[in-house]
């Protein structure tokens, strides 16, 4: 008897695991099967901003401070503050792996663990934390298209692209040989890379992402993703696709790179191009967008400051920089500071490895920043405004307007003086200096000096 009873659980126990198993085999994995997710570590952040009024500031954790982690930032969170910034982004906070490495930190080794090289957990909620004190949301820079070679998601090889003999290769048309590509048909693999992007927002209370190499994933995965990092209860989430397919607004992104707008900043400044060009592009990038979305604008960013040059090297200077600076935040778009910018830090800074920034250097230019940006936070003109252009080969021209706040701004892209021949329309118009509080009347010219600009308020 016993032995029959014993055989008769033994059949009840097979019959379970079959079943078990073709219910796997037949029924879709979805993101309710998982395991329950992350409980929400602190209440969500309630001020974080509408992205038209987002001023941006981008963190190189190994370039802010001479410890080079999340404690370095802290003594400066008042500073950034100060610069009118209200959305912080963090270069990838991830420990980077070592087979193949280069030391970049977008070769993640694990996506649910902090880098000890930048501190801890606790570190990283205490970083949050102050800055959301000081109505600073905080976005984490999220590496999805690759891991490192070391990264336990090795382990599932269908889990990365492969070649024709079976081997998991690095992203197809890049030298990037320090990671592997990850394979997105691959319907696990996305749903862990969903919770490890929930597990952040719910255990370190960050505000977003902004997602690397975004052209490189598929538009499914990202709606994916997003719709249901958009379920989360009472969050705002903001999210920058680093690329520039417009699709990426369809799947639920409020913006990405403005990347032809810096391109043709640097062709009018060391190129000689003519300043009227920026109107043009600045409708381009915009009307390839749907309406309400919007465009990262910046003069420079960590892959242009350590491959290419410093915002004094690419326009020409401080005073060149800060013109270049002007049109790029004034015009249109979510202005970007990189760190070190604002003191017109003049070495490039590497990523993948420490360099410091000399944070003494040119207080008279932080000040403008400074001044620059809370202008622009305390004018819906030049966050919402409509856009008026006056084409001029050396002179950037344009005027903002939104109900009864109206800017105008020229600027001499030129190391020379240069005359400004005002339009018809604004002659004997009467206007405030923005900067001096001077009253002025436009007459049919303003001379401007070599990379001056005036901020003109109606």
């Amino acid at each position: 008897m016993k032995q029959r009873i014993s055989l008769l659980a033994i059949f009840a126990l097979l019959l379970i695991i079959i079943s078990s198993c073709s219910k796997k085999e037949t029924e879709p994995i979805t993101e309710n099967t998982l395991p329950a997710d992350t409980a929400q570590y602190e209440s969500p952040f309630t001020t974080v901003p509408e992205i038209p009024d987002i001023t941006m500031y981008e963190i190189n954790e190994r370039a802010f401070s001479t410890s080079g982690n999340f404690a370095g930032i802290l003594p400066r969170l008042d500073s950034i503050s100060a610069l009118g910034v209200n959305v912080i982004w963090l270069m990838p906070i991830n420990p980077i792996g070592v087979i193949k490495t280069v030391n970049s930190p977008y070769c993640i080794r694990n996506y649910r663990e902090v880098n000890p090289e930048y501190g801890t957990l606790e570190d990283l909620r205490t970083l949050v934390r102050e800055a959301h004190k000081r109505k600073i949301a905080v976005i984490l820079d999220w590496a999805a298209n690759h891991t490192s070679w070391d990264n336990p998601w090795i382990q599932n090889k269908s889990w990365y692209t492969q070649d024709g003999n079976g081997n998991i290769i690095h992203p197809a048309g890049t030298n990037w040989q320090d990671v592997a590509d990850l394979n997105f048909d691959n319907p696990d693999m996305r749903l862990e890379m969903i919770k490890c992007l929930k597990y952040w927002i719910q255990k370190a209370n960050i505000d977003g992402y902004r997602c690397d190499a975004a052209d490189f994933i598929p538009f499914d995965f990202w709606k994916q993703a997003i719709d249901t990092l958009k379920k989360l209860p009472n969050r705002k989430i903001i999210l920058l696709a680093e690329g520039a397919r417009a699709d990426h607004f369809t799947a639920g992104f409020s913006m990405n790179f403005g990347w032809d707008f810096f391109n043709k900043s640097k062709n009018v400044f060391k190129n000689n191009q003519p300043a009227s060009g920026y109107f043009q592009t600045h409708l381009n990038e915009y009307n390839a967008i749907p309406a309400g979305s919007h465009k990262l604008r910046f003069t420079s960013n960590h892959d242009e400051c350590a491959w290419d040059d410093t915002p004094l090297g690419l326009f020409g200077g401080k005073e060149a920089s800060m013109s270049a600076f002007v049109i790029t935040a004034f015009m249109g778009g979510v202005p970007l500071i990189y760190n070190g910018q604002e003191v017109g830090c003049a070495v490039k800074l590497p990523f993948f490895s420490r360099s410091p920034i000399d944070w003494t250097t040119n207080p008279g230019m932080c000040k403008e920043y400074s001044w620059l940006m809370n202008f622009r936070a305390t004018h819906p003109a030049l966050r919402t405004g409509d856009l008026i252009s006056y084409a001029d080969n050396d002179i950037a021209g344009f005027k903002r307007k939104a109900s009864n706040d109206e800017i105008l701004v020229i600027v001499n892209t030129r190391n020379a003086v240069k005359n400004f021949n005002v339009p018809s329309d604004l002659q004997n118009t009467a206007w405030l200096n923005a900067s001096t509080g001077a009253a002025i009347t436009l007459g049919s010219q303003v001379a401007l000096q070599p990379f001056e600009y005036r901020i003109l308020i109606k």
